[in-house]
């Protein structure tokens, strides 16, 4: 395993991190085993956050109890547990609260990356960059970031970090994929380049469509989000099959199978060795619900695709043109 800094920090990261959203998986035990097998593969990267209102971190703290020094821990703030009108946002008060709830069920003394989850309009950011600071001269906290925030409010953050001589953001995370290139292409990733912002891609084969299990015309498999009866515990995608499956997606997942098949490589460990090939992201977050799946991940990286061949998915995959009308 060939491990990356992280942004401009000094911190050092596998090329591939362990989403542990388990949405899939409903079977603890299997979880477990899932991140025990990233371990095992050389992935030192691990994300989590409230998914399953805490569930998420509760299995991750038993799966790292005496391997916590060797992991670079990663979880997120926004909604915290309670019903309260304070129980969301990022106020110094739902902040305080979110981390020591995560700390407690990950069963740790720190967290090496805490991102804030969605940007809140409500908190003047100032009490938000302000709270984080705190945290980080506490010791809970190791460095901050966030995720899905406007780009305009990252900068702002950064402003409002130098300015007050503050700890500043060093990781985000967003969406990014061949079938979503535009939240972070056109602004993100010049902001990245220039202030060395580490980038965490989440959703990079888009809820499965680039694995190649999914083609135009085809019902998809009971056991996928896209079916219309998903199979018990697992959730419903929020779009219909055949809204997502357009004739371009389609031809980026056949461009995808071509490819695997020159590479001697499955669809999904193209679609991520394109995603790879950006010198900005730090890394792609696999959502992996089995120990199979972070095998299949890890066939990913350490090889690369050529010039050619990443020209032609850049040009399958480009997004239609804004009109303007002037």
């Amino acid at each position: 395993m060939e491990y990356r800094h992280l942004g401009k920090t000094g911190i050092r990261v596998s090329p591939i991190c362990l989403g542990t959203a388990f949405r899939g998986q409903t079977d603890e035990n299997v979880s477990i085993r899932t991140i025990e097998r990233a371990l095992d593969r050389g992935i030192n990267f691990i994300d989590s956050a409230l998914y399953g209102n805490g569930k998420s971190e509760v299995v991750v703290g038993k799966a790292l109890k005496g391997k916590r020094d060797g992991v670079v821990l990663t979880t997120k703030v926004f909604g915290t547990v309670g019903r309260s009108p304070n129980h969301s946002g990022l106020s110094r008060v739902n902040i305080m609260r979110g981390v020591e709830a995560s700390l407690r069920r990950l069963q740790t003394d720190y967290l090496d990356f805490y991102l804030c989850h969605s940007f809140d309009a409500h908190t003047p950011l100032e009490e938000t960059v302000r709270t984080l600071d705190d945290l980080v001269r506490q010791g809970k906290v190791r460095y901050v970031g966030c995720s899905n925030f406007p780009v305009w409010k990252i900068m702002e953050s950064l402003w409002i970090s130098d300015r007050r001589n503050l700890e500043s953001f060093t990781c985000l995370q967003y969406q990014y994929n061949l079938l979503n290139r535009t939240d972070f292409e056109p602004e993100l990733q010049p902001l990245c380049r220039q202030y060395g912002l580490g980038m965490m891609a989440y959703s990079p084969l888009a809820i499965g469509l680039l694995t190649g299990r999914f083609r135009r015309g085809q019902e998809p498999a009971a056991d996928s989000p896209w079916s219309k009866n998903p199979a018990p515990g697992l959730s419903r995608s929020l779009y219909p099959f055949e809204e997502a499956m357009t004739e371009q997606v389609d031809a980026i997942v056949a461009a995808l199978i071509d490819l695997g098949r020159k590479y001697d490589r499955t669809a999904a460990q193209v679609a991520m060795a394109w995603i790879l090939d950006h010198d900005e992201i730090t890394a792609p977050i696999i959502g992996a619900d089995i120990p199979d799946h972070v095998d299949e991940a890890v066939g990913a990286i350490g090889w690369e695709l050529a010039l050619e061949d990443r020209v032609l998915l850049d040009e399958v995959s480009t997004p239609p043109p804004r009109l303007k009308y002037a």
